[in-house]
């Protein structure tokens, strides 16, 4: 059997029914092959989009994402998609086409070295050098990707290997040995009682749950935990949803772009119970002030976050899945008093009286962005699966649309990528077609892989796309005004496309909102129509996203809009 077909037939061994790639010279023969596969592939218009669609796949679907790209300026166009997926730890596969083993080191025409290139952002990478190794290289490729830390793994297939011919036997799984690698599941059982007691004795305890807790299917026990020993519990970006927001218990998102009250409520907290979190410096502002009275206590999978940017009392290392049980169990040991954080939860209340999210009005009647997320909200009933770009409207986007469930909200954390949004929406709405997908999106992020509209029509994937347009980067703007002395440099667009007509171009369907007496009409058209659909929004342009820490500052002094 050729390399192409193995490659292939080791795919479908590990569940994969659908890849996102863009092909090209190397490639061929795969390509030639994926004719004769029933597996799906998406063509999208750029191998950034590739990437950026498998990342959404895998977050919506929990499953390995997959994509594909040609050799050299191909597997070089995926490298800010493997980035993303690797700082918010995504379980992504990255199958890229390289030039002829005997040409490999000679410049030969279209050749770069992305197993190189690639090194700091992916758990592992292989570069294949004979077809009898690709069975176990796509099964080693995928048991990185999901377990542990999930990550992205870049394979690389010289075009010669992907031609030779060798035995297969799809019924027969090759051997995996992998020496070194043994993520830890269980937590150690005398922390988990140290945990436990902490969690007991505390008056004043906060949860603080990030991403770690969607990746390991740990929403459910994170839930019962905090109800049961009524704990409030703040999340951060890619944290949403793995409580509800709309809870009593829930904070919201804390940090930069955070409430308030859970600013408030991790600076007066008496214990912290961190968990499937990196202390990211976007939460915890100056290390100094974060939660200067606080005990901690730290679950994570990786090993190398415990105490590297806050140092811990209670270390954990283990899957937060089966920690947060094991914790819980050994908590109903204690004997916990019904009424032992009521004036905890009284003051967290007041916090959240004083200081509520409010949704701005204009005087002018301008349309204010928090309105339209607010209203994208209620539209739904909250059950939208959302996307976002990033900036400004990532922001409104986490701070007015209250996720209720894990693999709701999809947003670019760590690296904080403009482009994302729209291609990731198109792979959440291919793991999840009966959803309906919404990315958020500004005017300048989804200018950045605006060609997926292409890609989006051509494949009938009907996601709905709201820009809150306000003709700048809107981001960079608002720090210019706070921070610049109102230099805007570079930041306010002179030539802006017609959405609706760039939309219409494409085959899909363009809206635009002309003021807030038609707001909610367009709104529920363009959600109601039944394929891709671009919503035009002109938002104000001085609206700026508050509360916000200044970079460097302590989460509790937080900007207010003057007035």
């Amino acid at each position: 059997m050729k390399g192409s077909y193995i490659l292939l037939e080791a795919l479908k061994q590990e569940g994969v029914d659908v890849v996102f790639g863009y092909p090209g010279g190397s490639v061929i023969p795969l390509y030639d092959a994926l004719y004769d596969f029933d597996i799906r592939h998406i063509l999208t218009r750029h191998e950034q989009g590739a990437a950026h669609a498998a990342d959404g796949y895998a977050r919506a679907s929990g499953k390995v994402g997959v994509c594909v790209a040609t050799s050299g300026p191909g597997a070089c166009n995926l490298v800010t998609g493997i980035a993303n997926a690797y700082l918010d730890s995504v379980p992504m596969v990255a199958i890229t086409g390289q030039v002829r083993t005997s040409l490999i080191g000679t410049d030969a025409f279209q050749e770069a070295d992305i197993t190189g290139i690639t090194l700091p952002i992916v758990k592992h990478s292989y570069l294949v050098q004979k077809v009898d190794d690709l069975p176990r290289i796509v099964r080693e490729a995928f048991y990185l990707a999901r377990t542990g830390r999930p990550g992205p793994v870049l394979i690389d297939v010289p075009v010669d290997i992907t031609v030779a011919e060798t035995e297969y036997d799809p019924s027969c799984p090759p051997d995996m040995a992998l020496p070194g690698y043994k993520p830890t599941v269980k937590g150690h059982p005398k922390q988990i009682r140290a945990a436990a007691a902490a969690l007991a004795q505390a008056e004043r305890p906060v949860i603080y749950a990030g991403g770690g807790i969607i990746s390991a299917g740990a929403s459910q026990e994170l839930r019962d935990l905090a109800r049961f020993a009524h704990i409030p519990v703040t999340t951060t970006l890619t944290g949403i949803g793995c409580f509800p927001e709309d809870e009593e218990l829930s904070l919201g998102m804390l940090g930069m772009h955070g409430t308030r009250y859970a600013n408030y409520a991790v600076t007066h907290c008496d214990l912290v119970f961190a968990v499937g979190v990196r202390f990211d410096d976007r939460v915890t502002g100056k290390l100094e002030t974060f939660a200067p009275g606080a005990k901690t206590i730290h679950v994570d999978v990786d090993p190398a976050e415990i105490s590297k940017n806050v140092v811990v009392d209670i270390p954990i290392v283990g899957d937060a899945r089966w920690v947060l049980s094991a914790i819980l169990d050994e908590l109903k040991k204690h004997q916990l008093a019904v009424d032992r954080h009521l004036p905890w939860m009284a003051q967290i209340a007041q916090w959240k009286e004083d200081h509520p999210q409010v949704v701005r009005q204009d005087p002018g009647g301008e349309i204010m962005p928090e309105h339209v997320v607010r209203r994208l909200w209620e539209i739904t009933k909250g059950e939208a699966l959302i996307t976002t770009e990033v900036g400004q409207n990532q922001m409104w986007a986490a701070q007015y649309y209250l996720a209720r469930y894990p693999r709701q909200f999809i947003t670019s954390g760590g690296l904080g990528t403009m482009g994302f949004g729209f291609p990731a929406a198109i792979g959440a709405k291919v793991a999840c077609p009966d959803s309906l997908v919404i990315d958020i999106a500004g005017d300048g992020s989804f200018q950045m892989n605006i060609q997926e509209l292409g890609t989006a029509v051509a494949h009938d994937i009907p996601v709905k796309v709201c820009i809150l347009n306000n003709c700048c980067l809107g981001m960079v703007r608002q720090w210019q005004e706070l921070f610049w002395q109102k230099r805007y440099s570079q930041t306010c667009f002179e030539c802006q496309p017609d959405f609706v007509k760039v939309a219409e171009a494409y085959g899909a369907e363009g809206y635009r909102v002309t003021g807030l007496d038609d707001l909610d009409e367009v709104l529920r058209e363009s959600l109601s129509s039944d394929g891709p659909a671009v919503i035009d929004v002109p938002v104000k342009q001085e609206a700026n996203v508050y509360p916000m820490v200044p970079a460097g500052g302590s989460i509790h002094e937080m900007l207010e809009e003057e007035g």
